[in-house]
């Protein structure tokens, strides 16, 4: 609901701040005071054309709020909120601002947080729903007249969604296994030559970094052979350091009575011969470690090459390969098997078709008993507004299947027919403003409080009636603002006098410079302005006594 509009510096106003509440509100004022202004002014902050001829003379811009209660969870507006990253507080009112410079610069804001043209005006199709004369959209679209009737008839079109995603998911389904049946038939050699030979290579994760390994490990040891056969005689052999010092120490043992340097030196040698023996066990034990196969070294040099051109020719790491064999067996194996599978899911698609085509139908038969309540619910209320000689219908048709979806099958539009013998025609099509504008009345309180926003506004739908008929439009306005915010422009007294609130536009000029205000009239001030109303320039006594009487009736 809107709570509030400050405008500032749009065409005469220069400030201006009002408030609203819920209910019916009304808004007079004399031809040419401004009355419009109000409503570009309340447009231009939910996102319409930002035209700088609404920037008032001598104002450098045009700056525009608009003040509403916080979107409630779980509507279209609070998922456009979260949708977009705007940070509200749970609670907190939602205030969209809109400033237009002088030099053709415009800006948005929600809540102080910078807001693109097309979020406001996306945000402001559930804020704020207007009406006037020449308005083509809301009840004139056909876009949104199957969740209207919807809406009226309480029809939950839940299961037919469910059923639908299931049929769409079943035939893309099959479309994908019957594209990849065709890739596969058209790839089938090549399949089953990959497949031989992946499965003679049998290759094992991890065999790629063992096998280069090893061959490191080869290839040190044959650059260390050499040097290992070469320590190996230094130390063994009849000539080798180890077997003199042996030797050495035979002789010391004979000689080592005769001075105890000797002894002393036999010891030495003799640990020296403890440690060359166990150079000597490591050496053997590092030769066996590094012993050289070139037989051996070949042949995983080979298996590494192999491994690593087949990687290569399928694209991808050694590593892989094992896991490619794995796919490409399955899908050879889906081929073999791909009549059996494609006949299943063609079954499938069957079963959620029907169900779709069952719940589409339960669908269309309550469409069609709705559309006759609504039409006669609407019928109920023509008359007083003097268009009992109008008719009006919802046409409820089938869709061809490339339009089907969640919503159904059907295409539901409203239709009228103005005057007897002439043909039915979209609402759009009724040449008369004051006559298009009475029929949206009418189908907004046969639709009550669904699918509307949280404020309507209706400029000036009383034109050109008056007396019973303008009564009927203020007491169909009071119904309808039972459920929802409503603001009329109106220059019917009898469509004034019922609203609970009153705001009176009017011209200013102090000779040099021309400005539109808004003023809310207290009781005794309504009374004036709807005897005003009723009996023009000079306000007579019984102007005065006739107002009072409208205001107590209503």
């Amino acid at each position: 609901m809107l709570t509030a509009l400050s405008i500032r510096d749009v065409v005469l106003i220069e400030a201006l701040d009002l408030e609203f509440g819920a209910g019916l509100g009304v808004l007079t004022g004399e031809t040419g005071a401004g009355k419009s202004i109000l409503l570009d002014a309340l447009g231009l902050a939910l996102g319409a054309r930002g035209d700088t001829g609404l920037v008032r003379d001598g104002a450098t811009q045009a700056v525009v709020t608009a003040s509403f209660d916080a979107p409630s969870a779980g509507t279209p507006l609070a998922a456009i909120v979260e949708e977009n990253g705007l940070e509200l507080e749970p609670g907190e009112p939602l205030i969209v601002r809109r400033l237009v410079k002088r030099d053709g610069g415009s800006r948005g804001f929600v809540n102080d947080q910078p807001a693109s043209v097309a979020l406001l005006r996306e945000m402001g199709q559930h804020l704020v729903e207007v009406h006037g004369q020449h308005d083509d959209r809301g009840l004139l679209n056909p876009r949104g007249h199957r969740a209207l009737l919807d809406a009226f008839a309480r029809i939950d079109a839940r299961e037919a969604a469910a059923a639908y995603r299931k049929w769409r998911d079943a035939e893309a389904a099959l479309g994908e296994a019957q594209a990849e049946i065709e890739t596969a038939q058209r790839d089938r050699e090549w399949l089953e030559h990959a497949v031989a030979e992946l499965d003679a290579l049998a290759p094992e994760p991890g065999e790629e970094e063992a096998l280069a390994d090893r061959r490191r490990l080869m290839q040190r040891a044959e650059k260390a052979s050499d040097d290992l056969r070469a320590v190996e005689t230094l130390l063994e052999g009849s000539g080798g350091g180890l077997s003199q010092l042996r030797q050495a120490a035979r002789v010391l043992e004979r000689l080592g009575d005769d001075h105890p340097a000797l002894a002393e030196a036999l010891a030495a040698v003799d640990r020296a011969v403890i440690e060359g023996a166990v150079a000597e066990d490591r050496l053997r034990e590092a030769r066996a470690a590094l012993a050289f196969d070139p037989r051996a070294q070949e042949e995983d040099e080979a298996r590494l090459f192999e491994l690593r051109g087949v990687a290569r020719k399928h694209r991808v790491r050694p590593d892989e390969l094992a896991d490619l064999a794995d796919e490409l067996r399955g899908r050879l194996r889906r081929l073999e098997s791909g009549e059996e599978g494609i006949a299943a899911l063609v079954a499938e698609v069957a079963t959620a078709r029907g169900a779709y085509d069952a719940a589409a139908e339960a669908l269309t038969e309550r469409r069609t008993a709705a559309a006759g309540a609504l039409g006669r619910a609407v019928a109920g209320e023509l008359a007083p507004l003097k268009l009992e000689a109008a008719r009006f219908r919802t046409v409820v048709a089938l869709l061809g299947s490339e339009q089907w979806s969640a919503a159904g099958k059907d295409r539901v539009e409203f239709e009228i027919a103005t005057n007897p013998g002439t043909p039915f025609a979209p609402l759009i099509k009724i040449a008369s403003g004051g006559e298009l504008s009475r029929f949206i009345l009418a189908l907004k309180v046969a639709l009550a409080e669904e699918g509307g926003a949280g404020t309507m506004v209706f400029d000036e739908i009383d034109r050109g009636v008056g007396g019973a008929v303008a009564s009927a439009i203020g007491d169909r306005l009071a119904r309808l603002a039972e459920r929802t915010q409503v603001l009329v422009v109106t220059h019917s007294p009898q469509v004034a006098a019922r609203g609970r609130r009153h705001l009176l536009i009017a011209k200013r000029s102090d000779g040099v410079v021309t400005r539109t205000g808004v003023t809310p009239l207290d009781p005794a001030e309504r009374r004036e302005e709807i005897a005003r109303m009723l009996s023009g320039a000079e306000i007579t006594d019984e102007a005065r006594a006739q107002a009072a009487r409208l205001i107590d009736a209503a």
